[in-house]
């Protein structure tokens, strides 16, 4: 009797703490299901960590409007794109409406003052020195191929995705896909650039829902649009692939390559700074991007003073930026008007000039940040 008492008595105990344990125990860590993604052919995907769904997916799918259709029509007839691979494509996109709201707050809004240091300061240059130490050898291979210096090439990296960290996390498909058909006063555009992205991705055999770009289609360490992709991206390693994502090398020559294709002149200055005098410098100053046309030497009869020794023939244009104490007067040559080319804001190539240098001074250590640089960089916000 005894021991039937103990056995049942074992049992339950066992019983009792199992069933404790259990409850105590974390719940396991439920995986989210895989984004649902139908490869192109000969598909050749980004990274897990760039693979990633999208946050938001409001709404219904692209592929179920009725402008999307017509778009997918016309591929089709254009390019001779496959219809049910483009319906595929598009019924898994999504417009994404924090995109309208972004493009309507760009950095350029800033003045001059606070736009600068958003570009100029301690994390750039250090960051642009060691990424021009770890890619020294393409920099130097580019620098040679294009006539581009290193230091520009890594200040356009630095400004667009500090260095490869933030190459952004929109799906180019939707963000270039939102602007085409949800944002009219650039549609046009946008349009043109989805058309690129698509016949791009399909040239480079990648599946047009994987790249990850900015919310407004820009892509990779430099932040090519589509349709600089196709003009001036440059297979720079000879690997068969011209990867800007993941290929810094890529990254490099396509950079310098751009430059080079918009006019970059080998040797020649980029801007310096200037002190104005009288009154008829007003009339001079450049609110246009346009190339320059006025020699040095007649912009100095008018009132406009170079503060470092520049050829009196080189052609310049007069700019003004707000400063933090008043404004701040450069001169802009040939040079900086290709920058421009890039990123059309005159704000956005003279910080682009101002991180070049110190990153260039940092690389060759002839100064610590903020020693011995020219006066006009020494100040670090």
């Amino acid at each position: 009797m005894k021991s039937w008492y103990f056995s049942f008595f074992y049992r339950i105990l066992l019983l009792s703490v199992t069933l404790l344990a259990a409850a105590c125990a974390p719940e396991p860590i439920r995986q989210p299901p895989a984004v649902p993604i139908t490869p192109m052919p000969n598909a050749a995907p980004l990274p897990e960590s760039e693979t990633a769904a999208s946050t938001a997916r409001p709404g219904q799918p692209l592929g179920s409007r009725a402008d999307v259709q017509a778009f997918i029509r016309e591929m089709v007839s254009k390019y001779g794109f496959n219809a049910a691979q483009l319906q595929t494509v598009f019924r898994q996109a999504y417009a994404q409406p924090s995109i309208i709201a972004a493009m309507s707050k760009p950095a350029e809004a800033k003045p001059w003052y606070a736009y600068r240091s958003i570009f100029v300061n301690p994390k750039r240059i250090q960051g642009g020195v060691a990424f021009w130490r770890a890619n020294a050898a393409a920099l130097a291979e580019a620098e040679r191929t294009y006539g581009v210096p290193p230091e520009f090439v890594v200040a356009i990296i630095g400004v667009e995705t500090q260095y490869g960290a933030n190459m952004g996390k929109y799906r180019v498909l939707e963000a270039l896909a939102t602007l085409a058909f949800d944002y009219p006063r650039r549609a046009a555009y946008f349009r043109k650039e989805l058309e690129s992205f698509l016949v791009m991705t399909r040239a480079e055999g990648i599946n047009p829902l994987t790249p990850r770009g900015s919310y407004a289609g820009a892509m990779g360490f430099g932040q090519f649009m589509p349709s600089s992709f196709q003009n001036y991206a440059v297979d720079f390693d000879s690997d068969g692939h011209r990867d800007l994502w993941r290929d810094p090398r890529d990254a490099v020559g396509s950079v310098a390559n751009y430059f080079k294709k918009n006019g970059w002149r080998t040797g020649e200055p980029v801007a310096t700074p200037a002190r104005v005098e009288g009154s008829q410098y007003r009339q001079l100053i450049s609110s246009q991007l346009r190339p320059p046309k006025d020699s040095i030497a007649s912009l100095r009869g008018q009132g406009i003073v170079p503060l470092e020794p520049v050829n009196g023939s080189q052609a310049a244009m007069l700019l003004e930026y707000e400063g933090r104490d008043g404004p701040e007067y450069w001169l802009g040559f040939d040079n900086f008007y290709v920058i421009t080319r890039y990123n059309r804001s005159q704000m956005y190539a003279l910080a682009v000039y101002q991180l070049s240098q110190a990153i260039a001074a940092q690389y060759s250590g002839s100064a610590r940040i903020g020693e011995r640089l020219p006066e006009r960089l020494a100040r670090v916000d």
